[in-house]
């Protein structure tokens, strides 16, 4: 491990060495970031517990005890952080910026267990000709955007709000108090679901078609408001197995997002909030997905019909050195515009959930570059049954998880 970490800094040191000498110019960033949590039951989750995602449905065993109703807890500290920013000459009369971040957060696996190993956060190259710009290279989904919730937990918001970064094309335009964005994003490290399992790339690669996503807003005074809507092709499967014969078949699944978004900001206060009504949005953690509407039945292709989904979130945060906060969100399953042929031939996250819901307090304690908070968050889950007629969910039970989860962050 030393080895590796001598390593790195010496090929940090060559990069900037290397880069002086060509009028590039870069700036170190990053932070030392130390998370506790407690549960009060099994979720949903990610990163060995770190991203909480919502809580898992109730499991009874042969006495009538929920296998999941179990307390647990965690401290972790690889979501540190180390990232690149580089400033170069002028091209194609644009103004050229990079960026390079990574941290602890990718896992593999030994005969001693899970092990924690660098990943890229952001890697792009920005072209800025002043009134508009262009950037190649991985960094946020469009759909998380620039007005995201400020909490202590790790997963900013999500399944509410969405998360995701993916490789793409961004272009964006300004004028006046008005910025329009548009981007062809692809799938890496946050994929999609389908009849072959979840998250595989193979359902976006074969589409060929990327990710298209268009938005405007407006900004003036601390204020931000903006809409956008994002169109996602999928390709489930290529081929399709009917008896003992095997057939070669055309697939094809198309989802639409609309979103709406609004910020405010001032010395003391901050307020955000957003709105999707989505379909599909697995490859941004958010809840929903598809499921197959008829079977041809000579060669067995399927035909595919989304879930609609209502995701919103509000956030509020007042003060500086001292600050507190509250988040709200809530999805709710609005069901299938055609019948399912079965529940079972559904794909995606979160699909017998009929309606989530999470609230959130926390305080935070700012001082220059080092932060600590807590936060406490009650979360529901309404699990139950999905109609093949409309792919709602009913018969719901209750399954809630209490987290507290608290931070100390050092940033440099």
């Amino acid at each position: 491990m030393k080895r590796f970490f001598l390593l790195i800094t010496a090929t940090f040191v060559f990069v900037s060495v290397s880069a002086q000498m060509k009028d590039f110019s870069y700036k170190f960033y990053g932070r030392v970031r130390t998370d506790v949590f407690y549960n009060s039951r099994h979720n949903v989750e990610s990163v060995e517990g770190a991203f909480f995602m919502y809580p898992k449905d109730v499991q009874l065993d042969a006495n009538g005890e929920d296998l999941n109703a179990v307390s647990n807890s965690g401290d972790f500290i690889f979501c540190t952080r180390l990232g690149l920013d580089i400033t170069g000459p002028m091209l194609f009369n644009a103004k050229t910026t990079a960026k390079i971040e990574t941290d602890f957060g990718g896992f593999s696996t030994s005969v001693l267990g899970n092990f924690t190993t660098l990943r890229i956060r952001h890697a792009y190259v920005n072209l800025d000709w002043g009134r508009s710009s262009l950037l190649v290279g991985q960094t946020w989904h469009p759909l998380f955007g620039e007005v995201l919730p400020s909490i202590v937990n790790l997963n900013t918001g999500s399944p509410f709000q969405p998360f995701s970064r993916s490789p793409q094309l961004q272009y964006n335009y300004k004028f006046s108090r008005f910025n329009i964005k548009a981007a062809a994003v692809f799938q890496n490290q946050y994929r999609s679901s389908g009849p072959l399992g979840s998250k595989m790339l193979e359902y976006s690669r074969d589409a060929v078609l990327p990710e298209m996503f268009a938005g405007i807003d407006y900004r003036k005074d601390g204020f931000i408001v903006g809409v956008g809507a994002d169109v996602l092709t999928l390709t489930p499967r290529t081929q399709s197995t009917k008896g003992e014969l095997t057939y070669k078949v055309s697939e094809r699944n198309v989802s639409a997002s609309l979103l709406a978004f609004a910020s405010y900001s001032s010395e003391w206060w901050k307020l955000n909030a957003k709105t999707i009504y989505g379909q599909n949005n697995v490859h941004t953690l958010s809840l929903g997905g598809y499921g197959v509407t008829s079977i041809d039945p000579v060669t067995g292709a399927y035909d595919y019909v989304n879930f609609n989904h209502s995701t919103s979130w509000v956030n509020v945060v007042y003060g500086k050195k001292w600050q507190v906060g509250l988040f709200g969100g809530f999805t709710k399953n609005l069901g299938t515009n055609k019948p399912l042929v079965s529940s079972s031939m559904t794909y995606g996250m979160g699909m017998d959930i009929d309606k989530l819901y999470n609230m959130s307090v926390q305080t935070d304690y700012n001082i220059k570059n080092f932060t600590i908070g807590v936060e406490y968050s009650y979360s529901v889950a309404d699990y139950g049954t999905i109609q093949t007629t409309t792919g709602k969910v009913t018969n719901t039970h209750a399954a809630d998880n209490h987290r507290i989860a608290a931070l100390c962050n050092y940033s440099f």
